[in-house]
Order: structure tokens, then C-alpha cells, then sequence
């Protein structure tokens, strides 16, 4: 998608989600790629797997075979900015990874989270519940994916219930 309004952007991606489907949300990391997955209400998101990141296109196929098991109708990835707010080479790679997968699946509707600081509040997290480092790392991708998922279904809900009111105003 375009750089264009964030709240445009994902007014046109709720309105390519059928009723019934999914939202996967997906933390792209240089080795592993953390998912999650939201309820068919789109309210809740829940950490799911982490998949190793290979050659690309097996890497997009076990996404696509997850996606279809699922019935995700949509995703929502990541998008690693500086804390400048800035692109970086992670985010390039991110929006990169996200239109080959375009070119093997034409129309997954894509929606691009800001998830600065996604990874280290999981961490945090997972620390004060006294979380061993080794089960840490195997958790902490799917969790961040699962966390900016869930800000993500959180601010969909909120443009829709902002529509709504301007409708009954």
C-alpha cells in the first residue's frame, strides 16, 4: 500500500477481508518470521508459530499454506522503523518481502504496522514473568507479531466505530 492516510489505508483494508476470515500478522525477522493470528470477529490476536526463514519462495510457501489453513483473508506485517520514524533497511526488507509475496498470490491485502519497540515489550513482558531466556527466544517473535496484530485489529475497530458515529450523527 501507499504511503497515503493510515486511517484511508486501512479503511481499504477492512473493506478486502471477507466475513468469516482472519487476520495473520507477521513479525519479519532476518532469521525467523513470528506469526499470529486474529479470531474471525477480528477482536483478539494470539501468537500462532514462528517460521524459519529460508529461500524465499519456501519461506512464502509455508506463509501461503498457513494462510489458506487459516482462512486469513488479510496481513498485517510489521514494519521495523528507526525511531526516527524513518525507513530503514528492515522496513525496506519488510515491504520488499511483502510484494514478491503479492506476485505469488495476486490481491492478499496488506497492512503495514509500526512495530517499534514490539520486540522489547515482549521481552519485558516475558522477563517479569520470570520466563527462562531459552523459552524467551523461542516465543518472543510470535508474541510481537501477536502484539502489533492486536493494535492493528484495535485500530480497525476503532475506524469502524468512528464510522458508525459520523453515520448516526
Amino acid at each position: 500500500m501507499s504511503k497515503t492516510d493510515p486511517t484511508k489505508q486501512r479503511k481499504l483494508f477492512r473493506r478486502r477481508i471477507g466475513a468469516g476470515q482472519r487476520l495473520m500478522g507477521l513479525d519479519m525477522g532476518t532469521k525467523n518470521i513470528g506469526v499470529a493470528l486474529s479470531d474471525v470477529a477480528l477482536t483478539i490476536a494470539s501468537p500462532m508459530t514462528t517460521v524459519n526463514r529460508r529461500k524465499f519462495t519456501a519461506t512464502a510457501k509455508e506463509i501461503l499454506e498457513l494462510m489458506e489453513k487459516q482462512n486469513v483473508g488479510g496481513l498485517v506485517i510489521g514494519l521495523p522503523l528507526e525511531m526516527s520514524g524513518k525507513e530503514g533497511p528492515s522496513a525496506q526488507s519488510a515491504r520488499e518481502f511483502a510484494r514478491n509475496l503479492e506476485k505469488l498470490e495476486p490481491g492478499i491485502p496488506v497492512l503495514f504496522m509500526d512495530e517499534r519497540l514490539s520486540t522489547a515489550a515482549v521481552e519485558r513482558t516475558l522477563i517479569e514473568a520470570d520466563t527462562s531466556r531459552a523459552r524467551r527466544a523461542e516465543v518472543v517473535d510470535k508474541m510481537a507479531a501477536s502484539f502489533f496484530l492486536q493494535a492493528a485489529l484495535d485500530l480497525l475497530y476503532e475506524d469502524k466505530m468512528n464510522e458508525l458515529e459520523a453515520i448516526n450523527d
